[in-house]
């Protein structure tokens, strides 16, 4: 019931916010027509659309994705149609084609419903509908919690419900506001007895409104405005009706570098106590408590590994058969560097301490939608060299179960089935191994080697060096993206020609002409490119081809130049190199003094998909 609250909540705050401008025309536009029949079946219209498309997009179907894209070019015609018939009532007997047709006869309907004391429900149903696909709010921090629950949870009933309680709560304070505005209106017919115009006026800013969504005008500074004017308020509502529970939250190891899932956007976890996992699941995370023989606390039991797609590497494993078993479980997904540096010690833990009781099970747990497809995961796995038992956690049962919030995330299971430490991140590798041994010893394990290994790992796998890094990991899709050059955004989900400009530390940029969609943006014509200003000694891209899989050829400079002796593993000298698979690609390893560069990989060939920057 809290969730519900909260989703409601945020939908009413979507007033004060300026990603509700694009839609206010279309609702303004039945002011001073009958409440219940004319603007509320045309708000339940636009929030019960909202919600279902929102349901659909959230569990990543690109299909969905692609059917709202058909439904909004459907939507705008329907509407320029509406704001045609208010502007010029007269043209509307001469508008024949289908859509703008329906358009037409809607209004009309409603107009003469209207003058006969009433208002048409059906025609404001339909404008409704129109109105729900082109509705996109800023994804603040309620939103970002119901889209994460539904992406990790896949659709369900309770997906749309809460959806829908965050459409009808902007439904609310629309109401609320066109009930104001509606009077306002009225007195202004009587008073000054233009009636015409005003219905006029109100025509032109519905034209003006299809206009600005068609072009794309409405995203950038709208969007970028509304989550700094509302996301403090919404972060507020969250902590006040779902605190933290205090038996359920563990801060990250100071040295650790993680990728966090928070609310819809995963961001790159420095060193420092600002990350903490929360919220409760399956698995309750208990105080840690001491035994009395044991050093390390006891911190919950091992839960269910039930639920993975797939086993690969081995049969699927159970809890039950881990008994009397040391067990690490390393949560990972293999675009994430922090996964992938941290691989070479899980790895040897595993070749090491085999023969001596302890199991290694590696549970992947993808980001991106590429991430689900068994097939990449096996080449990856091939690529790293890892022979341990892998799950495909891609409906994240396992990921629940253990209320996991991390990639990487390790946890150390005893031989009775106790978790008795975890470690999120990369970092304090000495520790985690003494803790292996001394579990190991626990457990009755003769002659547990007590020296720790020595990893020399090159490439991507080689450790950062966490003091040299200050860029952020960064995402390209619109959904998580920051810092952005352009003050006014990307142009989101449509195709749109981007003009260079100087970035500064952090930002970055592209040039030429992109489709930036949820999670990646894609070059539709060659020789488009992606900027970058950033300060680290290593740079990674995380690409894929397009959706034909052709090899994509690229050239990387920095600073305007070839690399030369800092170029990274997926590319040489002169900056040249192919995207061939979706997967992380490093681009850049600095050989000299750290410091500010410009990065810039220009694309020979479309249809490229760019997601996320890395560094190290």
């Amino acid at each position: 019931m809290i969730l519900f609250i909260l989703a409601y909540l945020g939908g009413v705050l979507t007033i004060v916010s300026p990603c509700i401008l694009p839609v206010l025309p279309f609702v303004f536009a039945r002011a001073g027509q009958p409440f219940m029949r004319s603007t509320f079946p045309m708000l339940v219209g636009m929030a019960a659309t909202f919600a279902g498309v929102a349901t659909l997009a959230a569990v990543g179907g690109g299909w969905a994705v692609q059917a709202n894209e058909y439904g909004r070019y459907a939507a705008l015609l329907l509407l320029a149609a509406f704001g045609v018939v208010l502007l010029f009532p007269a043209l509307s007997d001469y508008l024949t084609r289908p859509l703008v047709s329906l358009g037409a006869r809607l209004t009309q309907s409603a107009d003469r419903e209207n003058r006969s004391g009433g208002s048409s429900v059906i025609a404001s149903l339909f404008l409704g509908f129109a109105t729900g696909l082109l509705w996109a709010p800023c994804a603040g921090p309620v939103l970002g919690l119901v889209l994460t629950g539904a992406a990790l949870q896949g659709a369900s009933v309770g997906t749309t419900l809460l959806l829908l309680a965050y459409a009808l709560g902007a439904a609310t304070s629309l109401a609320m506001a066109l009930l104001v505005g509606g009077r306002f209106y009225q007195k202004m017919k009587r008073s000054l007895g233009v009636g015409e115009w005003l219905r006029r006026g109100v025509g032109v800013a519905v034209l003006i409104a299809v206009a600005a969504i068609g072009t794309g005008l409405d995203t950038g500074f709208l969007t970028q405005a509304s989550v700094a004017s509302t996301a403090s308020l919404e972060q507020r509502l969250i902590d006040k009706l779902q605190p933290r529970k205090p038996s359920s939250v563990f801060m990250a190891d100071d040295d650790a570098g993680a990728r966090m899932m928070s609310g819809g956007n995963n961001q790159m976890m420095m060193s420092g106590n600002n990350a903490a996992m929360a919220g409760s699941n399956a698995m309750t995370m208990r105080a840690k408590a001491k035994s009395a023989s044991a050093a390390l606390p006891i911190e919950g039991k091992l839960p269910s590994l039930d639920g993975a797609v797939q086993w690969l590497n081995s049969p699927p494993i159970s809890a039950e058969t881990l008994k009397g078993k040391v067990v690490l479980v390393d949560f990972w997904t293999y675009s994430c560097i922090n996964c992938i540096r941290a691989i070479p010690y899980v790895k040897a833990w595993a070749e090491k301490y085999r023969d001596q009781g302890l199991v290694v099970i590696g549970v992947h747990a993808p980001e991106f939608a590429f991430e689900k497809n068994v097939d990449n995961v096996k080449k990856a796995i091939g690529d790293l060299g890892i022979t341990y038992p892998v799950a495909i956690d891609n409906d994240y049962a396992i990921w629940r179960a253990f209320d996991n919030q991390y990639w990487p995330a390790h946890y150390f299971i005893d031989a009775e089935g106790r978790i008795r430490h975890h470690h999120f991140g990369e970092g304090d590798y000495d520790q985690s191994e003494r803790n292996i041994q001394e579990l190991l010893a626990e457990a009755g394990k003769a002659n547990v080697a007590s020296d720790i290994i020595d990893v020399k790992a090159t490439g991507a796998e080689a450790a950062s060096n966490q003091a040299d890094v200050q860029s952020p990991e960064t995402y390209v899709g619109w959904q998580r993206s920051e810092n952005f050059v352009d003050t006014n955004g990307t142009v989101n989900d449509a195709a749109h020609t981007y003009i260079a400009a100087t970035p500064r530390l952090n930002e970055w940029g592209l040039t030429g002409n992109w489709t930036v969609g949820a999670e990646q943006a894609k070059l539709n014509n060659k020789d488009g490119s992606v900027y970058y200003r950033f300060h680290a000694r290593d740079l990674h891209l995380v690409l894929g081809p397009g959706e034909d899989g052709k090899p994509v050829r690229f050239q990387v400079t920095v600073d305007g130049k070839p690399p030369g002796t800092s170029h990274g593993g997926d590319t040489d000298a002169d900056g040249n190199g192919t995207v061939t698979e979706q997967r992380l690609y490093q681009l850049v390893r600095e050989a000299g003094a750290v410091g500010d560069h410009t990065f810039e990989i220009r694309f020979l060939d479309p249809g490229v998909q760019a997601f996320a920057f890395t560094f190290g």
